[in-house]
């Protein structure tokens, strides 16, 4: 991501956060802070990925929202922190998604306890 890219989201973040000091609806505040936040996250991923990437980002919104949240946020950190030069393809996101699966795998375990389950409420002495 380029330093003027940057630095027109930081000029619009900061022009948006005067206009709400000034003034305004909390209801109506809170939902054009949304709309923004929400086209700046658009327009950097745009600038962060290629087409097809960006396409199997949607594609896994769609399927599982709570992962591609978690793979968005991680981009954009990734974004910010200068991790990423030039666009990611889809095969790079695909790496990125694996890595996502691997912390999100939970080691399931079931305990099975024999005593109780072997105890009928039908079996008499």
């Amino acid at each position: 991501m380029e330093d003027a890219d940057l630095e027109e989201i930081r000029a619009k973040r900061l022009a948006q956060l005067q206009s709400e000091y000034r003034g305004g609806s909390d209801a109506g505040r809170a939902e054009e802070r949304k709309r923004e936040q929400d086209e700046m996250k658009n327009t950097i991923l745009t600038q962060l990925l290629t087409q097809s990437a960006r396409a199997r980002l949607n594609t896994l919104m769609i399927g599982k929202p709570e992962k591609g949240r978690m793979v968005e946020n991680m981009l954009l950190q990734m974004a910010h922190t200068g991790q990423v030069m030039g666009k990611l393809d889809e095969s790079e996101l695909i790496n990125i998604l694996e890595k996502v699966n691997e912390q999100m795998q939970h080691n399931t375990t079931v305990k099975f306890d024999r005593r109780r389950a072997a105890l009928d409420s039908d079996d008499e002495y």
